[in-house]
């Protein structure tokens, strides 16, 4: 496993992130037991989740199942950089939702209660709050640090103009900030290269994309549908609009020699900025398959042609629009 820091911070995480969403909904608690121990085997520390995870409302049902892991003992606590999520809604009720001092305070207690833990190493804001003033936010963040149950912080979601005002905000109160951005990023959505990885290579904050096989649309949907393998109507809908792009992908790869879904990571391991791809394993196949990304080395060449096969916005703002 390769290894870096997490943006500006002197944190080590793997260059492969554990995202655990589908632990409940998809994968078991065995299961997911086993996927989390392999995980460590193979050298990843960084695990990602989310107190909405398990889409029951106000339960938890992920982080809990991660909880009950750390409580097994045997230096898997210590070993994991784990790292949730504050914003979504946790019961019916005002102050349930969004970043409010308030839910802040009490979304990270719950937290830590589920995850059977002291300390949230990297507490991640889930989407924007426009609601909620940034000395607010800043203040509530301050009294976590400061009573040791939240080290780091990120955002989730955000645009380049939110990374700016948190960071400056924070700034001004000579806090440390924002350290981390999860974005939707991969080949097929590159809309962060505009003014989100700007924002983030100038602030020091590592990127951390979501959905890097863009829902498994880059993981060989073709292949897979000539094998008999049937597919949602969402992702159908997105195989006949891009299948001349996923037909020269997949011929791409195969000259290669490489799996799409390995070829994917590899593409954002490349790119400046990214600390490291979140991959949601429902099985554990799916898990040991995805480190063969950290071996796949890509050339000027092969970076062009993907370049050509799944075009960016053109760079950073505003040169990508303008002059």
């Amino acid at each position: 496993m390769e290894y870096t820091q997490l943006g500006r911070t002197g944190l080590q995480v793997s260059r492969l992130c554990l995202g655990t969403m589908n632990f409940g909904p998809f994968t078991d608690e065995a299961e997911s037991y086993a996927i989390m121990d392999q995980a460590l085997e193979m050298g990843i520390n960084f695990f990602d989740t989310a107190n909405v995870y398990g889409w029951k409302l106000g339960e938890g049902v992920t982080e809990q199942i991660i909880g009950r892991w750390f409580a097994q003992g045997g230096g898997r606590r210590e070993k994991t950089i784990i790292a949730t999520k504050v914003y979504g809604r946790m019961g019916e009720w005002p102050n349930q939702s969004r970043l409010s001092a308030l839910h802040i305070k009490r979304a990270c207690e719950e937290s830590l209660r589920r995850l059977q833990t002291d300390t949230i190493d990297l507490y991640q804001m889930h989407h924007i709050d426009r609601n909620t003033p940034w000395e607010e936010i800043w203040q509530a963040m301050e009294q976590l640090v400061r009573e040791g149950k939240v080290l780091y912080v990120g955002s989730s979601n955000f645009a380049g103009w939110h990374i700016a005002q948190a960071n400056e905000a924070a700034k001004a109160r000579h806090f440390m900030g924002l350290v981390s951005e999860q974005s939707l990023y991969n080949l097929n959505a590159r809309m962060v290269e505009l003014e989100v990885l700007p924002a983030c290579l100038h602030y020091g904050l590592g990127m951390i994309p979501w959905s890097p096989l863009a829902g498994g649309l880059l993981g060989g949907v073709l292949q897979k549908i000539e094998s008999g393998r049937r597919t949602n109507e969402r992702l159908q809908k997105e195989i006949e609009k891009r299948r001349p792009q996923l037909e020269q992908w997949e011929a791409f790869c195969a000259e290669m020699g490489e799996q799409p879904a390995d070829v994917a990571l590899a593409w954002l391991l490349h790119q400046k900025g990214v600390t490291a791809p979140i991959i949601g394993p429902r099985t554990m196949a799916q898990l040991t398959g995805s480190t063969r990304a950290l071996e796949i080395r890509l050339g000027e060449a092969e970076l062009a042609k993907l370049d050509e096969i799944w075009p960016g916005p053109g760079g950073p703002a505003p040169e990508a629009y303008a002059w």
